[in-house]
């Protein structure tokens, strides 16, 4: 079984412990870019960060970014979305597919 890790503020990651994922609050970029490494190394599958704390981080999640595991999710944290974690996704599915299908045309 993998394990789930959920990492930021702590305001923002307390009720993903009431699902059984591994909460782990941070309060500075440096402490977070440190607990990442320590995730990975630990072989967490998934690695949710809410966008505060990986706006602090971005060098160091894009060293995962083209690896299997952990997958990094950003979402939004307790303040809101910062849109952070959209645009990856969209650069992600622009990678895969060649075009950006997400875009609001009308």
């Amino acid at each position: 079984m993998h394990k789930i890790a959920v990492m930021g503020d702590k305001d923002s990651i307390l009720g993903f412990k009431a699902i059984g994922f591994d909460i782990f609050p941070t309060r500075s970029g440096e402490e977070s870019a440190n607990l990442l490494k320590r995730l990975a190394e630990e072989g967490y599958a998934l690695i949710y960060i809410t966008e505060d704390a990986a706006s602090e981080i971005m060098e160091e999640i894009s060293f995962y970014r083209n690896s299997y595991f952990p997958a990094i999710i950003l979402i939004p944290g307790s303040k809101g979305s910062l849109g952070i974690g959209m645009k990856s996704v969209k650069e992600s599915i622009e990678k895969a597919v060649g075009a950006d299908i997400l875009s609001q045309n009308d």
